[in-house]
């Protein structure tokens, strides 16, 4: 994949993708690769107790649930690496797509925007998500939790995302379903829009700029209205 990062912005409009939760509803397969390496650890873990975390690096989970537990830099590495490997058999074996995720990618391009990914995941999801929605094309940045030192609600994702859009990031939106991925598009500077996914409230997402249960709820038009109400109001 082409990254692009110009000297000169573009005009245009560009929407930033969240991967999970956004374009696939991998809330599930998360929660069971987190329960499979607690069980084999030993090591607490409910579901609410996750979902108070889903949407954070693993990382920062590990230090969330189990911080006290897991000092050393080398087990929260083995913990981190046997997760995530957890979760990618799962999804290869039953891929999560998020209903109206091609159609809305494939209606956007169309329409002229530039597409990104900003994911707190790890490069190894990120290609086995866009591998599975067989749009990798369609994209032109993609940034993942490799790429930033700072996770969300930090802006460092979306700002770097748009960067590599050569979009200011005022002529971006963010499709997002985290409470902290909303406050870092916001901060960024961009709009966001909130997706009600699995394990979502309205009321979680309230901060954003519309909330929606649903992608096939979101059109190009809509969506450029958003980024920009006096060009389209």
């Amino acid at each position: 994949m082409v990254f692009r990062n110009p000297t000169e912005e573009r005009q245009g409009f560009g929407c930033i993708f969240d991967m999970d939760g956004v374009l696939i509803d991998s809330y599930r397969a998360h929660f069971e690769s987190w329960r499979m390496i607690a069980a084999e650890e030993g090591l607490p873990i409910t579901e609410p107790q996750f979902a108070r975390t889903f949407g954070r690096t693993s990382r920062e989970i590990i230090a969330a649930l189990w911080g006290e537990k897991t000092c050393d830099e080398a087990k929260i590495a083995d913990l981190d690496r046997r997760k995530e490997a957890a979760f990618r058999d799962l999804i290869r074996e039953d891929f999560p797509i998020m209903p109206g995720a091609r159609e809305l990618l494939d209606e956007l391009r169309a329409h002229g925007f530039l597409l990104a990914i900003g994911s707190s995941g790890p490069p190894e999801n990120v290609a086995l998500t866009l591998e599975r929605l067989g749009r990798q094309s369609l994209f032109s940045a993609v940034v993942t939790g490799m790429d930033v030192t700072r996770g969300k609600p930090d802006p460092q994702v979306f700002l770097l995302a748009a960067e590599r859009l050569g979009l200011a990031p005022e002529r971006c939106v963010v499709i997002e379903d985290a409470p902290a991925g909303i406050q870092a598009a916001h901060a960024a500077g961009a709009k966001a829009v909130g997706l009600a996914s699995t394990g979502r409230t309205h009321q979680d997402l309230a901060a954003a700029d519309l909330v929606v249960d649903h992608l096939h709820e979101l059109s190009p038009a809509l969506l450029r209205t958003l980024i920009s109400p006096r060009l389209h109001g």
